[in-house]
């Protein structure tokens, strides 16, 4: 094993270059991608409606191609999905990530090619462990396997050929990636892929606890659930009693400040790195390349082509997009992709904000639909999610989960925000964690500061507190287990908040 380790470490470290010469060279390599593409497609009935054989500029690929959102779209996929072929890309495809929903409870389907598996995601996962291994030239990851927890896939019943099928982007890839990487990641691919998250979640700690696991890969809040039950098993409380050659976790999906503290309770090492990475089902965009920051590096020869709309922090468009090279530091942005699946200038939702351009660095700030302005505050997901991690801190508290959504104004009551927190360790006083709270939406967000002014237009957050196993509860109920789904962070109105108190005045009451 200590050849293979030395192996597999000379192979993935030769990418680094390959990234270097990108960070090097971003305008030139995207305009690459860009002309690649559309070359490439030319010959789809989209580029051909399009005109992508006349696209010898950035200026003609903007002036041709429309932005589009999922709804906009649909129409093609949907004749995808049920067989056709050369409709937005021109090799054939039968894979379709089932997105998560988080924007709203509508389910999307993202056409994955093989190209967007080999160059993309597979690239991702490779540069993960390149750039990882390269910041920890002693790293012996390879001389153990990787954890990996995803979702499930089914046959795609719209197609009548049998031969196509759909799921979370976690098990496309799994079903699809090379034998090399099968060979090193825990568990089989049968548990991996099971349907039941409960069932999965078993079996996956029945199988991984004797194995000799280097690595884990996933979202903080299913791995967590996974890592409690191993220690169940083992009768623990530190993991590394179970797997004591752990040395990194790779997560995604959500934000991981929140959820810092209860892993290093569950590992308490110093010496466990935690590598962010911006995977999701449209493509993977973007790495932690330094491990004392928290921003990642946008990937820029997966090809995916980006452009950016400048964002009021209420998720509104203030102009046009603009490609790489007129992004500005700390301005807050809409991503739009261009891909070798087959989306065209295509929002996907997220907003970012650039932390550099030298090399190009961002980091998420949100959706463009997850947000709370019923009073012109606007909080963004990244002011809470920071507010919430500092708060923690300040009290010797840690989180399991949160949402939060308006309290509208009524007759003779100020309008404010209810928080609904599961919390794996209580504060010793919610009243002052609120308080708290409130102090540090204010230092992060001056719209929140000033409508919070004299009680003017908001009052103190309102905060309950949620038994352990809340969320779970509830995300088992929408169908939302397991895999790339999460909780919604934040609303601009209040359904998630009226769901979960139902939730938990029937736990309330139940007998």
């Amino acid at each position: 094993m200590p050849f293979l380790n030395s192996f597999f470490t000379w192979v993935i470290k030769k990418r680094v270059h390959q990234i270097d010469l990108f960070k090097q060279y971003p305008h030139e390599v995207q305009r690459e991608v860009m002309l690649r593409l559309v070359s490439d497609a030319k010959n789809t009935e989209f580029g051909e409606k399009h005109n992508f054989g006349s696209i010898k500029s950035y200026n003609e690929f903007k002036e041709t191609i429309p932005v589009s959102t999922y709804e906009e779209v649909f129409p093609y996929i949907e004749r995808m999905m049920k067989g056709e072929q050369n409709v937005l890309w021109p090799t054939h495809i039968n894979w379709f990530a089932k997105s998560s929903g988080t924007t709203n409870a509508k389910s999307k389907f993202i056409p994955v090619s093989q190209e967007a598996l080999d160059e993309s995601h597979f690239s991702g996962g490779k540069d993960l462990l390149a750039i990882y291994v390269d910041n920890n030239p002693d790293s012996l990851i390879f001389t153990g396997k990787g954890l990996s927890i995803g979702g499930s896939h089914q046959k795609n019943l719209l197609n009548p050929s049998g031969d196509s099928y759909f799921g979370d982007v976690s098990a496309v890839i799994m079903q699809n990636m090379p034998l090399w990487a099968k060979y090193v990641r825990t568990p089989s691919e049968e548990v991996a892929l099971l349907d039941s998250w409960e069932e999965k979640l078993e079996k996956i700690a029945q199988e991984t606890v004797d194995e000799n696991v280097t690595s884990m890969a996933g979202v903080p809040t299913w791995t967590l659930l996974v890592l409690k039950r191993i220690m169940e098993l083992k009768g623990t409380s530190n993991i590394l009693d179970v797997w004591p050659n752990l040395e990194v976790f790779f997560h995604g999906a959500v934000a991981f400040g929140p959820y810092k503290q209860v892993f290093k309770e569950l590992i308490p090492s110093n010496d466990i790195a935690y590598i962010d990475a911006y995977n999701a089902s449209e493509g993977f965009f973007g790495i932690q390349d330094r491990p004392d920051s928290v921003d990642m590096l946008l990937m820029l020869d997966y090809g995916i082509f980006y452009e950016f709309i400048p964002m009021s922090v209420t998720g509104l468009a203030t102009q046009s997009p603009v490609p790489l090279w007129e992004v500005e530091v700390g301005k807050n942005y809409a991503m739009i992709i261009s891909t070798n699946a087959g989306l065209w200038r295509y929002n996907i939702g997220d907003t970012v904000r650039f932390t550099s351009i030298d090399p190009y660095r961002i980091k998420i700030s949100g959706r463009t639909k997850h947000f709370i302005n019923a009073f012109g505050e606007e909080l963004v997901i990244e002011n809470a999610e920071e507010a919430i991690a500092k708060t923690c801190e300040a009290t010797n508290s840690i989180i399991e989960n949160f949402t939060a959504g308006p309290i509208y104004l009524e007759k003779n009551k100020r309008g404010g925000h209810e928080w609904i927190i599961e919390f794996e360790k209580k504060p010793e006083s919610l009243t002052k964690f609120a308080t708290l709270l409130d102090k540090n939406l204010k230092k992060l967000n001056s719209d929140y500061e000033a409508k919070r002014q004299n009680d003017l237009a908001l009052v103190e957050p309102k905060v309950h507190s949620a038994p352990v196993g809340t969320f779970y509860k509830w995300m088992k109920l929408r169908n939302k287990l397991g895999g790339q789904n999460k909780v919604p962070r934040l609303s601009n109105n209040r359904s998630h908040i009226d769901s979960i108190l139902g939730l938990l005045e029937d736990i309330k009451i139940a007998p």
